[in-house]
């Protein structure tokens, strides 16, 4: 049995290791290879997958993934979002020795292109004013965001003056590293592990919920389920923004396309007070009615 990422795991210094994946930083050495490519190149040894690149510390950040995605996953070479999380992770680990060190710097790579996006990498830059909008929707207070991801949002918010922020994600590894770079940053940032659809807090218990770019990954019936534990769970406002596709982009694990008609459709039956607006992609914002 595979055992479970670690994204936290000591390795040697340049490599990463588990049962699946190797990942080294190292110079192309000019044996055969399943591919080069820009910045990787893939062999295997037996059932172990192993790339290699020479990506620079400064060259760590969430754009990482867009890299991965085009020159490995989308032409075929790899597939899988196990492999997908292993290899991103060896990446990371591989480039700046310590593990606590290379994560803090993934993040303070991406925050610097998130705040000043004009020479971000195309997907910072596509999520840089969705988060943006956040920061100003989100009134001091009381945050649990949904579907965390990195926590890119949640930490962002939680280095505001006058809000408390949890951010929430079904994947364990994330809210640890998460929670570790925050500590390490001296940020106050309470972390969970649980299903957005399914949240251990009570009724009202923060004011304002955050459902950022996760909707698209869920099948509608599950996506109305987020919006309804959203709704038990906030005491004023939700916010929901999603990205505008023709087709859902599998690539990045969409499975559904949203347009405005289809956020005043969720509005409508929220029973609370909404608004629906486009601006990089759509939102609906859900505002409790007085009672």
């Amino acid at each position: 049995m595979t055992a479970a990422l670690d994204p936290l795991a000591p390795f040697p210094v340049a490599e990463y290791l588990d049962d699946l994946v190797r990942v080294v930083r190292a110079e192309d050495d000019g044996r055969p290879a399943v591919v080069r490519t820009e910045h990787f190149r893939l062999h295997r040894a037996g059932r172990r997958i192993e790339v290699s690149h020479c990506l620079r510390p400064d060259q760590l950040h969430n754009g990482l993934t867009g890299l991965l995605i085009d020159e490995l996953f989308t032409p075929g070479w790899l597939c899988g979002q196990d492999v997908f999380e292993r290899v991103f992770c060896g990446v990371v680990r591989s480039t700046v020795p310590e593990p606590a060190r290379a994560w803090e710097t993934f993040y303070a790579n991406t925050l610097e292109h998130l705040r000043d996006p004009r020479t971000a990498p195309g997907l910072i830059a596509g999520i840089a004013p969705v988060y943006a909008r956040v920061l100003r929707l989100v009134p001091p207070g009381s945050v649990l965001d949904l579907g965390s991801c990195f926590g890119f949002l949640p930490l962002m918010l939680a280095q505001r003056p006058r809000t408390t922020v949890i951010a929430s994600d079904i994947v364990a590894g994330s809210m640890r590293v998460l929670a570790t770079v925050a500590a390490a940053w001296d940020t106050p940032l309470r972390t969970m592990v649980c299903d957005a659809a399914r949240v251990p807090l009570p009724d009202a218990c923060v004011d304002t919920v955050t459902v950022v770019h996760l909707l698209e990954h869920l099948d509608p019936g599950t996506g109305a389920a987020v919006l309804a534990e959203a709704q038990r769970l906030a005491r004023s406002r939700v916010i929901v923004a999603v990205p505008f596709e023709d087709v859902p982009n599998a690539d990045y694990g969409h499975v559904r396309s949203f347009d405005l008609a289809t956020l005043t459709e969720l509005g409508v039956g929220s029973g609370w007070r909404h608004r629906v607006s486009g601006f990089h992609g759509g939102w609906l914002i859900l505002d409790r009615r007085p009672a």
